[in-house]
This record gives C-alpha cells, structure tokens and sequence, in this order.
C-alpha cells in the first residue's frame, strides 16, 4: 500500500518562505515522477511543480518559476517544494502526487497520477 503524507504547510506573511514535504511509504520513489499541485477554493486543481526521480528533471508552473524549487531527498524516500517570495495568491491546499509508471513523464494534468497525498494548507496574508 502506497501513502504519501504532505507535511510544512501554514501561514506565512508575503514575501516569506515555507517549505513542503511529501514522503511516501510502501514503495521508493526512485525512478518515478512526483508532482506537487494545488487546488484554492472555488479553483480547480492546477500544477504547481514536478521531478523525475531518475534524472533530477524538473517542470514548473509559469506562475510559481523563480520562486518555488522541487527537489528530492534520497535517504527519507521524500520530495521537497521550497517555496519563496510567497503571494497571496499562493494560497491553497497543496497536495502531491506520485506517477509510478516506467520512463516517467512530468505531466501537468492530474488524471495522470494515481496516487495521492492527503493536502496541507498553505495560506499567505498579504
């Protein structure tokens, strides 16, 4: 049984920084695709930042590229999304997704990604 927990969410003024982790159980990472995406209230889901485990590949979203790092951690089995220069309009509930097929492909759509963590909340006050 694959989980992946979220944790490093809260609030945070403009311009400041959080850091979000996803760690998963039950299977390595290694070789696979995990993407962090984020859904705010009245919005649908969108993609926030994505790695390929294998080739340190990485993909960001337009709105977050220059603020927002993905980054993975070996020894804990978990991604990292730093985030930066923080904007009320980053505020939504961040969850991360995991993509266990062969080659991955950092893929923006969440239909593509069969597993899912729980969210953590993100607020930013202005």
């Amino acid at each position: 049984q694959v989980q992946l927990v979220e944790s490093g969410g809260g609030l945070v003024q403009a311009g400041g920084s959080l850091g979000l982790s996803c760690t998963a159980s039950g299977r390595s990472l290694t070789s696979y695709v995990v993407a962090w995406f984020r859904q705010a209230p009245g919005k649908e889901r969108e993609f926030v930042a994505g790695i390929n485990w294998s080739t340190d590949q990485t993909n960001y979203a337009e709105s977050v590229k220059g603020r927002f790092t993905i980054s993975r951690e070996y020894a804990k089995n978990t991604v990292v999304l730093q985030m930066s220069s923080l904007k009320p309009e980053d505020t939504a509930k961040y969850s991360c997704a995991a993509d266990f097929r062969p080659y991955g492909v950092i893929r923006r759509s969440p239909a593509e990604y069969n597993y899912w963590g729980q969210g953590t909340q993100v607020t930013v006050s202005s």
